[in-house]
């Protein structure tokens, strides 16, 4: 029978790709293995919004076709969509395929059925083409997600934004979205399979429902899910501040089955920065966001995503933004150094930060988010928490206890006889360098969907979903 692995690089959005291809070679009778040293075929899912992601897809192919010669390689995604030839002209590389080929890669193998004669043969295949305009995003099942416990779903696609620093829009498209009734099918098919929390992803997840024939929101999607279907924990994917709504905020606060996590992408605290990336808001106004959400969810646990180094930031602005940044009620960084995207318009500009100054920003921001991440476990000491257990290949264990993730996006280890896929609550003991550490698991403990089960919070204990269809 033959054989795949799969490598993934990047967003969630490309994990949940990942599913959908993984769940269709399975379909076709292929045998997933652990490594790639044990495959047939190879699959890289590529990443391309740094040119480090570039570099890294780069030495990852290389690596694997030293270990694995015998192996078919075959790359798809982001950088397959920006530079299909320039992927294929890699040693051990024999197929390339863009974005809009992702779906197809098993039609394009040919594989059907466990054969075990060659795949394809001659020379690298090339498989390219611009995404299509559409407004709909047709969804896959993605039943088998490995050895995970939280499928992401993707449910949109495609950015219709222009900021000057991003690539994404050209390589995936414009922004288009699944139907609710497939999206509330599929959470409620995964629900019932047993699965405790899904993920739902997109590359501009707040513009969902914008363009369907009957618009629609995030918000109103939220509340169908909650209403139609019988899955414990709701989590959402990183969200544009310029798409947010603050309805989603009165849901989350009302609701204990949606995850008290929220991911906005900052970039800058500049005003003058912000508008140089073509961000289409104020620090200010974003900052208001936050505060909302620490005022309504006290809770919350709020990340961001900043870019150090863009062309033109003094050190003044880069001081602005680290002040913002620390004043804030955000929980954690995703920290990017700058990195020039050819085709956009910041590739453009001449003033460009020395490697050596944005790397040491880049630094600062990491230390910054370290420090306040560490403030914000500090916090559950003495209290519950509901967490859901994660599996072994998602979270090594140490010594005899089980890695979970609570509500609001934080590990915790927690001792005992515990079992993957099940949200518990624990009482937290301590924190370590990057988790909290919990009193021994009994199985007597009751088990709950999400949220704070002790003071000074409080459980909250019903779900408001009587939000109009489209939302705000």
């Amino acid at each position: 029978m033959p054989t795949f692995h799969i490598a993934t690089f990047g967003c969630r959005a490309n994990q949940a790709d990942s599913a959908v291809i993984r769940e269709d070679l399975r379909c076709r009778r292929l045998e997933e293995t652990a490594t790639s040293a044990a495959a047939d075929v190879i699959i890289v899912n590529s990443c391309t919004v740094t040119q480090s992601a570039d570099h890294q897809v780069r030495q990852l192919i290389r690596k694997m076709h030293r270990d694995n010669p015998k192996a078919k390689i075959i790359v798809t995604g982001c950088y397959a969509q920006r530079r299909p030839h320039e992927l294929a002209q890699i040693d051990g590389v024999d197929v390339v395929m863009g974005n809009s080929y992702k779906g197809s890669l098993g039609d394009i193998l040919k594989v059907d059925g466990p054969r075990e004669d060659e795949l394809y043969g001659g020379s690298v295949r090339v498989h390219h083409s611009d995404i299509p305009p559409e407004n709909v995003l047709a969804m896959a099942p993605a039943m088998d997600i490995g050895e995970k416990t939280r499928p992401f779903l993707k449910i949109q696609d495609g950015c219709d934004a222009q900021c000057s620093f991003c690539i994404i829009p050209a390589v995936r498209g414009k922004a288009r979205s699944a139907r609710p009734d497939e999206v509330v099918a599929q959470i409620r098919t995964l629900a019932e399979q047993g699965y405790q929390e899904v993920v739902l992803t997109g590359i501009n997840l707040g513009t969902f429902g914008w363009k369907l024939e009957r618009p629609t929101s995030l918000s109103a999607l939220v509340s169908r899910i909650l209403a139609e279907t019988s899955l414990p924990r709701l989590r959402l994917g990183s969200i544009e501040p310029m798409k947010f709504s603050h309805d989603l905020i009165e849901l989350m606060a009302s609701c204990d089955r949606v995850a008290p996590h929220f991911h906005l992408p900052l970039q800058s605290g500049s005003n003058r920065i912000l508008r140089l990336m073509k961000r289409p808001y104020r620090a200010e106004r974003y900052l208001q966001i936050v505060e909302s959400i620490r005022r309504k969810i006290p809770y919350a646990g709020i990340g961001a995503d900043v870019i150090a180094g863009f062309p033109g930031e003094t050190d003044a602005e880069f001081e602005e933004t680290y002040r913002r940044i620390q004043d804030s009620p955000l929980t954690y960084l995703h920290v990017f150094t700058y990195s020039p995207r050819e085709g956009t318009w910041a590739a453009q500009l001449a003033d460009v930060i020395p490697e050596k100054v944005a790397l040491a920003r880049s630094r600062r921001l990491r230390k910054l988010s370290a420090e306040k991440h560490l403030e914000f476990r500090r916090q559950f000491i003495g209290h519950r928490l509901s967490a859901l257990t994660l599996s072994e290949g998602e979270a090594a264990h140490a010594g005899a206890y089980l890695m979970a993730l609570s509500g609001n996006y934080l590990k915790v280890r927690v001792p005992g006889a515990v079992r993957s896929n099940e949200i518990i609550d624990v009482t937290i003991a301590g924190v370590t360098d990057d988790a909290l550490e919990a009193l021994p698991y009994s199985q007597n403990t009751r088990r709950i969907a999400k949220g704070i089960v002790s003071e000074p919070y409080g459980l909250l204990d019903n779900c408001s979903t009587s939000l109009s269809p489209t939302g705000s």
